[in-house]
């Protein structure tokens, strides 16, 4: 087995996105596409009102890309063109295919203490699967397996560990995404494939990733070097979600809430949208 090293340590940047929504952002769109099959990692955190009144994200669209909100704290109400609605809280997972395209909208809702905590990722698709038919799966908390071995707590939303599989399926990157804790002086390993891009970002606590490795704190983000494990060690505790995923090694060409492969394409998704013709 060769141990994954650390690549880089990324601090997020504060973004203002949306109606005025404030996000913690570690990841975004670019063409250098390091992060393959990636593209977008967000932090979304109030705690009212030192982070200021909630706002949201209203009607927008989508095209070429996957979008996956988890929820801590708080509550995200979901609508879309596909009619799609709902309400997603603690522990829930949306996970939005938004293929050739979709209109969708995302409004944050505080919980009895004043929190909205959670995150979004996306994921790109290759190709021949940018222009498919939208799709949305939704998923609560308790659809969501956990698997506790002494000192780790996992909790499976895609992908497969040991004989478990997570709830969501279907996904053309191959994604393995947890939810991982870790208590005091434990240690946790999980096997890759060699070729897949894999993340961490610590939200509570830290942990290292090698024995006597750097030190990761909440809130960093690591991108992880090629390898077949993941080995994280943590002294006093750590909380974090760890993301693996097949490169698709194609172009990109990211604009606003569209990713497709050529600058045409983008062209395109715009004549869509202003000729009303985007969804169908």
């Amino acid at each position: 087995m060769s141990i994954r090293t650390i690549r880089q340590i990324i601090e997020p940047k504060i973004v203002i996105e949306g109606a005025g929504v404030r996000l913690r952002r570690s990841i975004s769109p670019h063409r250098t596409n390091i992060f393959d099959p990636f593209l977008l990692f967000d932090h979304f955190i109030f705690d009212y009102p030192i982070e200021g009144p909630i706002s949201g994200f209203p009607m927008h669209p989508h095209r070429g890309i996957e979008t996956v909100t988890y929820m801590l704290d708080g509550f995200t109400h979901h609508r879309d063109s596909l009619g799609n609605s709902g309400t997603i809280g603690p522990g829930d997972i949306q996970w939005m295919t938004s293929g050739r395209g979709i209109l969708h909208e995302e409004m944050p809702r505080q919980d009895h203490n004043g929190r909205v905590n959670g995150f979004q990722l996306w994921v790109n698709l290759p190709k021949a699967q940018k222009m498919a038919h939208p799709q949305y799966q939704e998923v609560t908390s308790q659809s969501i397996p956990q698997i506790d071995h002494p000192g780790s707590h996992v909790k499976l939303i895609a992908g497969k560990i040991e004989n478990t599989a997570g709830p969501i399926t279907d996904i053309a990157a191959n994604p393995l995404y947890i939810d991982l804790s870790l208590d005091n002086h434990s240690v946790f390993t999980q096997n890759t494939p060699g070729e897949d891009t894999v993340f961490a970002y610590i939200f509570e606590g830290r942990c290292s990733f090698s024995k006597d490795g750097e030190i990761v704190r909440a809130t960093q983000l690591v991108h992880l070097d090629k390898g077949t494990q993941v080995k994280i060690f943590s002294d006093t505790g750590v909380r974090l979600i760890l993301v693996s995923g097949t490169p698709f090694g194609e172009p990109i060409a990211p604009y606003g809430p569209f990713v497709m492969n050529t600058q045409d394409e983008i062209k395109q998704a715009l004549k869509d949208l202003r000729e009303g013709t985007f969804v169908k």
